[in-house]
């Protein structure tokens, strides 16, 4: 680790709650650089299909963001089966309220925040930045917001995706899921539409400009990616699809912030166009 490394790394504050006596997992970590004052946020969502993941997930991202002049703030949110699909994303919706309240006393500007997310914090990301209910619940408007980096969700439309699997089962003859996305998201088709990035998507809501990164060569990520784009576009909000080539679903979250990656550099002119805003 180099001396600015573990200078940085110095400026990290764990476990910290944003429920007051609330459950275990109503927790976040933040990554300031040293002297952080008035700095751009990042509010990151682990993945882990709703069901297992943690904050600590976050690779080489906080470095990465630090390096760029961010503050850092990974969280954690209860989890499936303990608690349903619309309790989840209000613990996310929460633990942003409570950064919009706090952040400044830990060097982040809580007028500028970039959301992000991979696989199942993909989801979560996108709902949030659709579907204004949540942070609006937590009182918190879309101006906020500066930019959203979904990584590799396959749930923006998640009728698509239902229907997509269960298709496959059905032709192929494959044995049939047990909790799948029709469960996971309420088993109901109301609920299946209502939890769906895309169904939100409106003009003159304030939905920020979107990075939409899918590993190239999987198909229903890939299709996602495409289908949250193409109504994010129809709808006027910046929109940029990228495809990572020789990847997998947990390298391509895992690589961000290296040198020489592909995603990173999309990644990085991104920001760099978030923080003109």
């Amino acid at each position: 680790m180099t001396l600015t490394a573990a200078a940085h790394a110095q400026d990290v504050k764990r476990n910290i709650p944003y429920v007051e006596n609330g459950h275990e997992r109503h927790v976040l970590d933040i990554y300031s650089p040293a002297n952080a004052k008035n700095l751009p946020v990042v509010f990151w969502i682990h993945g882990g299909g709703w069901t297992q993941g943690d904050k600590s997930d976050a690779a080489v991202k906080p470095q990465w963001f630090m390096d760029k002049g961010f503050v850092f703030v990974s969280t954690n949110y209860r989890l499936l089966p303990t608690v349903d699909m619309g309790t989840l994303i209000r613990d996310v919706a929460k633990a942003f309220g409570w950064v919009n309240k706090h952040i400044a006393e830990h060097g982040g500007d809580p007028k500028r925040v970039l959301v992000g997310g991979h696989s199942a914090g993909a989801q979560l990301a996108a709902i949030i930045c659709t579907d204004e209910r949540y942070l609006k619940a937590e009182g918190v408007a879309f101006d906020v917001l500066i930019g959203c980096v979904p990584v590799d969700g396959d749930t923006y439309d998640v009728p698509a995706i239902i229907e997509t699997a269960e298709t496959r089962v059905r032709v192929h003859h494959l044995p049939p899921r047990v909790n799948g996305h029709r469960e996971k998201f309420g088993n109901t088709a109301e609920n299946h539409i209502n939890f769906s990035a895309v169904t939100h998507v409106a003009k003159g809501k304030g939905i920020p400009p979107f990075l939409i990164l899918h590993v190239a060569s999987h198909p229903d990520t890939s299709a996602q990616a495409f289908r949250l784009g193409a109504v994010l576009k129809d709808a006027g909000v910046p929109v940029t699809v990228f495809g990572a080539k020789d990847t997998s679903h947990v390298k391509l979250n895992d690589d961000l912030g290296l040198p020489d990656d592909p995603a990173t550099k999309a990644l990085s002119a991104f920001v760099g166009n978030a923080l003109k805003k």
